[in-house]
């Protein structure tokens, strides 16, 4: 199960998914895991830079879809593991990855295509649908069963963040 929805808020630009990244990296704590969901173009590399900037990564450009890789890694104020399953057949090929370890290291562990080996995530996970609602706009269904993870969330203000840059715009 994926959780009680936590926040959903609906991007018009990139600008603004990174925006809402960097707001959710910024929440972030060790040990945490995200599962990042959508179709092909829905914006998820996208999110992950915000992400990880939010994390203290210094440049958004090292930040790539490792889909042929398999695992990216950078460095923040706390280690960033960056998986994408969508070549995975399942649980196990993660797990071959050392997945339960990158969990277990302190740092966040990021997923794209999560839902494709989605019983491999842990309970409390962090989970992100983006649907694609135009050509730019996205919207960001937030779950997780964590309460504290939760909280976290709650208390960033993400939505707000994003309205105040369409005031802005």
């Amino acid at each position: 199960m994926l959780g009680d929805v936590v926040l959903e808020v609906v991007t018009r630009s990139v600008g603004e998914t990174l925006a809402v990244g960097r707001g959710l990296g910024g929440c972030l704590e060790g040990g945490d895991v995200v599962g990042l969901v959508g179709v092909l173009g829905a914006g998820k590399t996208h999110l992950m830079k915000g992400i990880a900037t939010g994390l203290g990564v210094a440049d958004d450009r090292d930040v790539t879809s490792p889909t042929f890789v398999l695992v990216n890694e950078y460095e923040g104020r706390l280690h960033v593991f960056h998986l994408d399953a969508y070549r995975l057949s399942g649980g196990d090929e993660m797990a071959s990855l050392g997945f339960e370890e990158m969990c277990s290291a302190g740092g966040v562990v990021a997923v794209e295509w999560a839902d494709r080996v989605a019983g491999a995530l842990p309970d409390g996970a962090l989970w992100i649908e983006l649907l694609v609602e135009g050509e730019t706009d996205r919207r960001l269904v937030v779950r997780t069963e964590s309460a504290a993870l939760a909280a976290r969330l709650k208390g960033a203000g993400l939505d707000r963040c994003v309205r105040r840059m369409k005031d802005e715009g």
